[in-house]
């Protein structure tokens, strides 16, 4: 769904049937993602439109990048790992 809504906004029916799911389904995923504040939900008279909070997903990026360095990639986080237990 986030990957969806990066590309542009929808209707909560336009995401119930991109993704095969009942209302009351597509209802709590994205309740799920407005807790986190990973998207935002307007409702204009009866129809509920969904969009992408860029503002939190910009915050998680930042806050994972700075451990991006740090981590490497498996492989390497697996050998440091390691690595530190034989010191």
């Amino acid at each position: 769904m986030i990957h969806t809504l990066s590309f542009r906004p929808a209707t909560v029916t336009q995401l119930a049937r991109e993704y095969d799911l009942s209302l009351p389904a597509i209802h709590k995923h994205i309740r799920s993602l407005e807790d986190a504040q990973l998207i935002r939900r307007k409702k204009v008279g009866r129809t509920n439109f969904v969009a992408l909070n860029k503002k939190s997903l910009k915050f998680a990026q930042d806050w994972i990048g700075q451990y991006r360095t740090e981590w490497g990639n498996d492989e390497e986080s697996l050998e440091n790992y390691i690595a530190s237990l034989r010191e």
